[in-house]
């Protein structure tokens, strides 16, 4: 539970005025209501009141057999009736319910003439069943006249109805939102903004419960004492930023901590996503951020969170849309409003993003986003900060070691932390016990870094593969004195992955250099030297390790200057533009022979790696050997496992720079010129 953390301003905080009146709400028995007239609807047009319909032709048959009991003449020509036997053959192929039909009757002057031949067929066939049954005393046909009816149901169904439908509809949904005293009318939902507000007397976040970041919060307690204190700034002419981006990548916690300067100010908090603006109607996004400043405005002091903004803020001219594209009149508005602020508005806006590369420069410059914070991935102090805030209201054993923990989890965000401390609770949860221990955290330090383990055995030919492949990354690892130090040697399979070999860095590191990483690539490329050498050819398992190599391999070529043919030169590739519009109109800004320089070397440094892992894993077989039957024979082997099945003296390694043959390698002589781009 967040602390509360007393304000001691110079003067008292203005009130905070009333937040603008919300929209009427939908009626709920609207929806009722229009259910009900539909299902009304249907009934009627469902229900039918008149007799079964038959044919003129089925009629006289009717008639011919003496099986019409009553007839009612209705108008001119239509008719209904009843039949004497709904058994008799005539009569069961129509299906009548309650021996009831009705006929339309061909036109004709003279209906008299139709009657009597009506009753001179069901006399025909009184006589003709008296004759076999004397004692049969079925009564003559019963014949009636009537006048058309009026009809009752069509005008309802045709005219009435879908009036009374648009009038229900109108008054239950129109009406609410045209009375809207806010403004907007029926597109009301679209053009105003869907920001979500979070008041300062709910359960608020402080920086208390903000750790591993003392540098931003350091930063950001001036925005603090501004919204405390607007006075004590504004007496010295000083100006606080109107704006502050957060950047940091994700999970590092930029949202938490816009919350937190909302929570220590104590005043409203507006969250809104920069996707969130953009509608489906063209002017909707701009829409929203008039309605967002307008309401901040009438709230202020307070704060504005903007998450994600690069969804709006994204370079202009940058689409395919040119000025119109509605993402850019968003954008606009949004330069707008912050620029727009009188002196004595106290309204923070606060932003975050992990692309600060693909903003628009005019939201970036002094006037809009003043500030910009960076949120890093915390070090192993701010990690056990984390660890400690996200373990307080969780019973821990006392052999729980938070420091060894922070110092194992290096590159995790806050986000992933709290991920870990949550999957150790499950774990113990799962085993029934009344506190988390250091096993638990171990568990689920191996589900969130390499997944479940997996139920399926491979066979002995698989395990032995993926034993001497695994063998061959730690004892590279093992034998590489720039190396990542090993953590731990798998053939237990996770997620996607046979075996894994895990590394633990002793400290977190900032920059490394052209040995450290031509160290990472021989340890990267161990596990297919091991392939090679044991199974006498590559294998497939080895895809993702080629992969990091070649990354890491053009890295080196292109970004890190570590290129004695190519020199300090960065060079720049369209893949660095994720957002279409920037890509269509960059390319490469190096010729097509230094593309072919930086391939060669890419190919250079990738098969220089190999080699000196084949060489190494050579003049090692035995330990190779040692290690492989130790992971058959065990799955996993920790640090101190492998130290101690190795230590027998000084790791033998080759010399730092073995010897290549570039012809071997294909590599070609480079002609003069061609590393700065000639022809």
């Amino acid at each position: 539970m967040a602390q509360d953390t007393p304000n001691a301003p110079d003067k008292p905080t203005p009130p905070t005025p009333p937040a603008a009146k919300k929209a009427a709400p939908v009626v709920p028995g609207g929806w009722i209501a229009l259910a009900l007239l539909a299902v009304v609807a249907g009934m009627l047009l469902l229900y039918d009141p008149s007799p079964k319909l038959i044919t003129y032709t089925e009629f006289r048959k009717l008639a011919e057999t003496g099986q019409i009991k009553k007839f009612t003449l209705v108008g001119k020509d239509r008719a209904r009736g009843e039949v004497r036997n709904p058994d008799a053959e005539a009569v069961k192929g129509l299906k009548l319910q309650g021996g009831e039909f009705s006929v339309m009757l061909p036109a004709s002057d003279n209906q008299n003439d139709f009657i009597r031949n009506l009753e001179t067929k069901d006399r025909e066939y009184r006589e003709a069943l008296k004759k076999e049954k004397p004692d049969d005393k079925t009564e003559e046909i019963a014949i009636a006249k009537v006048e058309e009816p009026i009809p009752v149901l069509t005008p309802i169904l045709t005219l009435i109805l879908p009036l009374v439908l648009v009038a229900a509809f109108f008054v239950f949904f129109i009406l609410p939102r045209l009375r809207d005293p806010v403004g907007g009318g029926f597109l009301n939902n679209y053009i105003r903004s869907p920001a979500r507000r979070y008041e300062k007397n709910r359960s608020r976040i402080s920086f208390d419960d903000v750790a591993g970041m003392e540098g931003a919060k350091r930063e950001l307690q001036e925005i603090v004492d501004f919204l405390r204190n607007p006075d004590k700034f504004s007496r010295l002419g000083a100006q606080v930023p109107k704006g502050v981006l957060l950047v940091g990548s994700p999970g590092t916690g930029k949202t938490l901590l816009a919350k937190a300067v909302a929570g220590e100010a104590n005043v409203p908090f507006f969250s809104i996503n920069g996707s969130e603006f953009i509608q489906m109607f063209v002017g909707v996004g701009a829409s929203r951020v008039r309605d967002l400043f307008k309401t901040a405005k009438e709230a202020a002091p307070c704060v504005i969170f903007i998450d994600e903004i690069d969804a709006v803020g994204r370079m202009r001219g940058a689409g395919v849309g040119g000025g119109s594209d509605e993402r850019e009149q968003t954008l606009n508005q949004i330069l707008s409003e912050m620029d727009g602020f009188a002196p004595n508005e106290t309204v923070i806006v606060l932003a975050a993003t992990n692309r600060p590369d693909v903003l628009d420069a005019a939201l970036l410059r002094p006037g809009r986003f003043d500030r910009h914070v960076t949120v890093d991935r915390p070090t192993w102090q701010g990690r056990l900060a984390i660890l400690k805030v996200h373990t307080r209201n969780k019973p821990l054993a006392d052999t729980v070691d938070l420091e060894k923990i922070a110092r194992r989890m290096i590159g995790m965000s806050g986000a992933d932390l709290r991920n870990l401390c949550n999957e150790a609770a499950l774990v113990a949860t799962r085993e029934g016990k009344n506190s988390i221990e250091q096993s638990d955290f171990d568990a689920a330090s191996d589900r969130v870094r390499l997944g479940l383990k997996r139920e399926e055995k491979f066979s002995e030919v698989e395990q032995r593969r993926t034993a001497y492949h695994e063998a061959g990354h730690a004892l590279c690892a093992w034998l590489e004195p720039k190396a990542d130090p090993l953590e731990r040697v798998s053939i237990i399979p996770r997620g996607r992955a046979g075996g894994v070999t895990m590394f633990e860095p002793d400290e977190d590191r900032v920059d490394r250099s052209y040995s450290e990483f031509m160290a990472a690539i021989v340890v990267m490329l161990g596990g297919r030297a091991a392939d090679k050498l044991v199974l006498g050819e590559p294998m497939a398992g080895a895809i993702q390790d080629i992969k990091q190599a070649t990354k890491i391999a053009r890295a080196m070529v292109t970004q890190y200057g570590m290129s004695d043919r190519l020199g300090p030169i960065h060079y720049r590739f369209a893949e660095e533009h994720v957002f279409l519009g920037k890509e269509m109109h960059e390319g490469r800004d190096f010729s097509e022979g230094t593309a072919k320089i930086i391939d060669e070397e890419i190919q250079r440094i990738v098969n220089e790696g190999l080699l000196r892992a084949e060489a190494l894993l050579m003049k090692n077989r035995e330990d190779l050997d040692k290690l492989a039957t130790a992971l058959l024979a065990n799955e996993e082997l920790d640090r101190d496992a492998v130290d101690k099945l190795l230590r027998k003296a000084p790791p033998q390694t080759p010399p730092d720079t073995i010897p290549v043959n570039v012809d071997s390698v294909g590599v070609p002589d480079a002609p003069p010129g061609l590393a700065f781009g000639g022809a």
